[in-house]
């Protein structure tokens, strides 16, 4: 079934009555500035994915230095 419409019109006059619009304005800001926050996290871990190849090429090591210990 699910939620229609007026079920959500209902919850909004309700939230609306309880903390009001200037408050709603505040919170609907901080919660769109986390969200672009986030957003621009991930895609900034993502930019720093590399392969593998080139993370051993910056320490100067190879797959089979790591795999075989020296003596």
């Amino acid at each position: 079934m699910g939620i229609g419409v007026w079920e959500l019109l209902l919850v909004f006059m309700i939230v609306l009555l309880i903390f009001g619009t200037k408050k709603l304005r505040t919170i609907g800001g901080d919660l769109g500035g986390a969200i672009r926050s986030f957003r621009k996290s991930m895609n900034e871990a993502e930019d720093d994915k590399s392969p593998v190849g080139e993370r051993d090429a910056e320490f100067g090591t190879s797959p089979s230095d790591v795999a075989s210990p020296k003596a």
